[in-house]
């Protein structure tokens, strides 16, 4: 589990965009090695068998990135509304993750059917103009979901506990505890290609 820890500054959300943009790009990179190695594989194959014979090589292989956000701060005043909406500091916060994800080619944006998690993932859905996919961890089928969304990049916002659950599940092992109540500033990114999971998290204050 790498984790870094940003400050709130200007600089440091270029930073942190940098960090996830080359986060992506390594994967990319790491493709087009393996694609290499494949190919390498092929033709010394080829050079070197002693009868002709019909070599399959498979080149395709998908990368899945899934980054998890908690909501944004949230509205206390009321202590029995179940559904509230975002505080002034919560539009804030997501207009920096909208600027801190920004560069990234999302395919589809999942939140909870809650206000603050849908107000916490509309800024960067305008930006990109993408539509609000409503997702319940509790029912949701995750093997159907990764084979749905395989080979995409998904933004995912949820709850101090649901999302950590999220990214657990993904891995298939508990590394990540319940967020605490004080902390919206997590940024988990995981990706899974050829049935391996990694993750990373990223705090961005």
């Amino acid at each position: 589990m790498n984790i870094i820890n940003l400050s709130n500054s200007g600089i440091c959300l270029d930073f942190t965009s940098i960090i996830v943009i080359l986060f992506v790009k390594i994967t990319l990179i790491m493709k087009r090695i393996t694609l290499i190695l494949i190919a390498l594989l092929f033709i010394s194959t080829s050079l070197f068998a002693q009868s002709p014979q019909e070599v399959t090589v498979s080149t395709e292989t998908e990368v899945s990135t899934f980054y998890l956000i908690r909501h944004a701060e949230k509205d206390r005043s009321n202590p029995l509304n179940k559904n509230p909406d975002l505080t002034t500091a919560g539009h804030e916060r997501a207009i920096k993750w909208r600027d801190v994800l920004g560069q990234i080619q999302f395919d589809a944006i999942y939140t909870t059917d809650f206000n603050r998690t849908k107000q916490t993932a509309y800024p960067l859905a305008r930006a990109k103009d993408l539509p609000l996919y409503k997702y319940d961890i509790n029912t949701l089928n995750l093997e159907a979901f990764l084979k749905q969304n395989s080979g995409k990049r998904l933004l995912i916002v949820g709850h101090s506990n649901t999302t950590p659950q999220f990214v657990n599940a993904i891995i298939g092992k508990e590394t990540y505890p319940q967020i605490a109540d004080n902390n919206n500033s997590n940024l988990y990114i995981v990706t899974v290609a050829n049935d391996l999971a990694t993750s990373s998290l990223i705090v961005v204050d």
